[in-house]
């Protein structure tokens, strides 16, 4: 490819033909602000906050939409181009409801880190306001278009990359506003509550709903032994809220925090993982001997997936495991298991988990996802309503213990289980698991690479006591779309498949910290928090879920074997068919 030769404020920079000045300036070591632009999500060039002069050309230009060329001379700083980006920037405030101080984003919104860079007038321009009513009807999100800038990220998240397409910009002009077909509310949609939406956007206009204050009443009350569990990509991701770099472990300082808020029992939801994958692994052989079985068999981790293929594809749900969510796994065992084993009336436990998925707050309202005929989990928080209730707490995160440790019994998992974060996660812990089963013998390998990193789909084979048995994994649901497609046709080659709904698996989902349009821009988001899973797993000494000495206690105690009829009761569930309108 050719290279082009240019200056950016200066700088001599050399860059391959068809770059954006944009990404031209960042090489330069220069920032250029954005707020409709996201780097391979959304490229709008609506919002014109990117705006840099070109010597000889009049125009101010684009610089997430204008490529370089030859001896291009750039300026991103001029006068002129502040002035037009400060008044781009009180234009969008006119109209935008500037409750900041009650606003969730607050300190994490781009349109007030912008304005306050550019010394902006909030209200230089009055004028008419947009007024619109917020979408609070389902169970895991809120939309507020009084506090969206139309930069139409969300809208590319939902459509490009989910392929879920239940939201759009409509109308026109000044009366333009994201919404839903036919004006209708969320819950009216087959929004799969991936939550994608929240991670892009630049402003408090989409959030979780939050579950604080009904957590708050359960720690309240003294009649209840409140347990809470963690997912596996918590972890990896909670420090960002805390000013630890991106990819920082702070297992410990987690741990110590929840035990400070007043939790009766901090557990790992990676021992349920183990479960998981137990029963998950126990039905894929059960099915692989069986030629009349339905292949290929799909896992059911992730609630956003298990909500789109309800909707999107009904007829392929008997491909999907059986298996519960690890998450639902948790709580079962805990109303089951533990509340017999420590003389506990299960009315009297509840469940907390913390999660980095706003689909698990929908998943708790499932169908058949109770035991002891209650619901297995009672309330679950995404790792941002975590970090808004340690500072509520008023404890000091960054002074916690490091070294903290989960409650026994049920606090230890393998990191089998903890690589459930990342995408390929489940995959290669149940391939260590069955691999076993079916040879009889230790493997010497455990790490299944082929199955590793963040690309859409990933395909591997793997012999097993000389029969190929082939693997897919898929992040993102427009992957998943594409591979689910290819079973309805019959052209798959598959005998086991993981989907996530999340591109790059639960580190980048849609409840964990956001993350600004500049720094996703620069960064691979899920590859760097994803190794902090890997890390764990290479230094670790428990490595399989079938070796996890809680998981044996477990079955011989209470379960009997994996797939069992306990099991199936308390571990196992169904699913329905959704109409989408």
């Amino acid at each position: 490819m050719k290279n082009v030769n240019l200056t950016v404020n200066g700088v001599a920079v050399t860059v391959p033909e068809g770059t954006r000045i944009l990404d031209a300036a960042i090489k330069a070591g220069f920032k250029i602000p954005t707020l409709c632009y996201m780097k391979d999500l959304c490229n709008e060039s609506s919002c014109r906050v990117c705006v840099v002069e070109i010597k000889n050309n009049r125009k101010l230009m684009t610089a997430c939409s204008t490529v370089v060329s030859e001896g291009m001379e750039v300026l991103t700083n001029t006068p002129k181009v502040r002035a037009a980006r400060k008044i781009t920037l009180e234009l969008l405030l006119s109209n935008h409801h500037k409750d900041c101080l009650s606003c969730v984003r607050s300190g994490k919104c781009e349109l007030q880190s912008l304005a306050t860079e550019y010394g902006c007038d909030a209200e230089k321009y009055g004028g008419e306001l947009n007024s619109y009513d917020v979408d609070d009807a389902t169970e895991y999100l809120v939309r507020d278009n009084n506090k969206c800038i139309l930069c139409r990220r969300c809208v590319a998240a939902c459509n490009k990359v989910q392929s879920v397409g239940v939201i759009d910009a409509g109308n026109r002009g000044f009366a333009t506003r994201i919404g839903s077909p036919f004006d209708k509310n969320l819950d009216q949609v087959p929004c799969v509550a991936c939550g994608q939406c929240i991670n892009v956007c630049p402003t408090g206009a989409l959030r979780e709903k939050s579950s604080i204050a009904a957590v708050e009443k359960l720690l309240a009350d003294n009649t209840k032994t409140v347990i809470v569990g963690t997912a596996p990509s918590v972890r990896a991701a909670l420090g960002e809220e805390f000013g630890y770099p991106m990819g920082t472990d702070t297992e410990g300082k987690m741990v110590a925090a929840l035990k400070a808020i007043g939790f009766d029992k901090v557990f790992d939801v990676d021992m349920a993982a183990d479960m998981t994958i137990m029963e998950e692994g126990t039905e894929f052989l059960a099915r692989l001997n069986d030629k009349n079985a339905v292949m290929p068999m799909i896992t059911s981790c992730s609630a956003g997936w298990i909500r789109f293929i309800e909707y999107n594809y009904p007829e392929l749900l008997p491909n999907l495991s059986t298996c519960k969510s690890p998450q639902q796994m948790f709580g079962a065992i805990m109303k089951t298991y533990y509340a017999k084993k420590n003389g506990i009336d299960p009315k009297d436990i509840a469940v907390v988990t913390i999660m980095p998925c706003i689909a698990k707050k929908f998943e708790l309202t499932r169908d058949d996802q109770s035991a002891a005929g209650l619901p297995d989990v009672d309330e679950s928080l995404t790792t941002r309503e975590l970090a808004r209730m340690i500072k509520n707490y008023g404890i000091d995160f960054r002074s916690l213990d490091a070294k903290a440790q989960f409650d026994d019994p049920i606090g230890k998992g393998s990191t089998a289980g903890l690589i459930f974060g990342a995408t390929g996660g489940v995959m290669e812990a149940a391939l260590r698991t069955v691999a076993e089963t079916v040879i009889g013998e230790k493997l010497e390998k455990l790490d299944f690479t082929a199955v590793r990193g963040t690309k859409g789909i990933k395909e591997a084979s793997v012999t097993l006591n000389g029969k190929t048995i082939n693997v897919a994994v898929a992040s993102g649901l427009s992957n998943a779309r594409k591979i689910m497609d290819e079973i309805k046709a019959g052209k798959s080659k598959y005998h086991f498949i993981e989907i996530m709904a999340c591109p790059g698996g639960c580190v980048n989902g849609g409840g964990q910290p956001i993350v600004d349009a500049q720094t996703r821009n620069v960064a691979d988001v899920a590859k760097t928090r994803a190794k902090v899973l890997y890390g764990k797993d290479k230094k670790n000494t428990l490595r399989k879920s079938h070796e996890n000495p809680i998981v044996k206690t477990l079955y011989d105690e209470y379960f009997g074997k994996p797939n069992s009829h306990v099991a199936h009761e308390v571990l196992h569930t169904s699913y329905v068919a959704r109409k989408k309108y």
